[in-house]
């Protein structure tokens, strides 16, 4: 038997990892309507807990902490060979990244806790729940799901079956562990960016829970979701996606910072001088997309990046964006010889005409550098 949380990963391996976390009695499937489109950018990586899902149920056992709970975590991320990444955990999940935050904050570069808190209103709910659930199972406590984890009249059956179907021996050392859990005194520590996420409507961890966290840590950002409750990311998915997306890709901010390293300020400047209500969302697009997610991603080196992009601009026809990636690929640190050994592949692979008139823009650019002699 495995000793690994089992798990599900989406997205490109190369792309920056983030890990979602269940809460207490779901499985992965809390993230099911988030976690696709989260891994447009990201490596996702989502996990059940123990006896929860596909997860052992012998990984913990009565007397269960949190701090146990983050360890299979980072064993899971281990083993996958993820050192650092962004984290988002819901309820119990989200207690876990608050743990992890504060215990090894060398691993979290960025948080995000929904519908969770730094505690969880003492521990004797939480040993009489696991009491019960040791004695009876799971079947009686699963028919008051809905109204502990969603508004009336809103349903996720395939929740409610994990719920059923969870170990209870499992679910009942996640009681513990909820039970032990108290983490007020620390989360002042917490020095990854944070979000927070409530429910308006949750009644397990209702929004003064998120507001006290909101209150304690550093820099942390707040975001009340009306019509969700505890189970946000399964009842309002669009809405936690939205802030989830704002939170960890830094989007068009990360992006416009890179577009700027490459291009310079000057040429950026512009681009934004003539922005348009008509061209903003095209401005705002490719600041998120092509410098906030492409150019940042590290398997290719930004000189590489350059190389390929002078080629296909020529191959296309494309001139004044070629002027404009020949100063670019001379800030990522190409020689005005390294840029003439590019543009003379393209002779071979895009045609001699192409060839022709890029050795033309180029050389003119590279004049105005100070990089070479002017064009003729």
């Amino acid at each position: 038997m495995t000793n690994l949380l089992n798990h599900l990963s989406e997205g490109p391996a190369s792309a920056p990892p983030l890990l979602l976390g269940p809460s207490l009695g779901t499985s992965y499937a809390l993230w099911d309507a988030v976690a696709p489109e989260l891994s447009t950018a990201h490596r996702v990586i989502r996990w059940d807990l123990p006896g929860h899902g596909g997860s052992p149920a012998d990984l913990i056992g009565p007397g269960a902490t949190v701090a146990d709970l983050a360890e299979l975590v980072l064993a899971l991320a281990d083993s996958l060979g993820v050192e650092r990444f962004a984290y988002a955990g819901v309820s119990l999940g989200g207690a876990v990244g608050l743990h992890l935050a504060v215990h090894r904050p060398e691993r979290v570069s960025s948080l995000a806790v929904v519908c969770s808190s730094a505690h969880f209103n003492g521990a004797k709910p939480w040993q009489e729940r696991a009491a019960r659930v040791r004695e009876e199972g799971l079947a009686r406590l699963a028919e008051s799901a809905d109204a502990r984890w969603f508004t009336p009249g809103f349903t996720v059956p395939r929740l409610v079956r994990d719920h059923r179907d969870a170990d209870p021996d499992a679910y009942a050392a996640c009681c513990d562990a909820l039970a032990a859990f108290d983490l007020r005194a620390r989360v002042g520590e917490i020095a990854a960016p944070t979000l927070l996420i409530a429910g308006r409507e949750d009644p397990a961890t209702p929004p003064a829970h998120l507001r006290e966290l909101a209150d304690a840590v550093p820099g942390a950002t707040l975001t009340e979701i009306p019509g969700a409750s505890h189970l946000a990311p399964a009842e309002r998915p669009e809405a936690v996606l939205t802030a989830l997306r704002a939170h960890f890709d830094g989007g068009a901010r990360r992006g416009m910072a890179v577009r700027r390293e490459v291009l310079g300020d000057a040429h950026v400047d512009r681009a934004q001088g003539r922005q348009t209500p008509f061209t903003a969302r095209f401005q705002d697009f490719i600041s998120r997309y092509a410098w906030g997610e492409i150019w940042t991603d590290e398997t290719l080196s930004r000189r590489e990046r350059s190389m390929v992009t002078l080629t296909a601009l020529v191959a296309h026809g494309h001139y004044e964006e070629l002027a404009m990636h020949v100063r670019a690929a001379r800030r990522n640190g190409l020689t005005a010889d390294e840029i003439g050994a590019v543009l003379l592949q393209t002779a071979v692979y895009c045609g001699v005409p192409a060839a022709n008139s890029a050795f033309a823009t180029a050389q003119r650019v590279l004049a105005e550098e100070g990089d070479g002699p002017a064009a003729e």
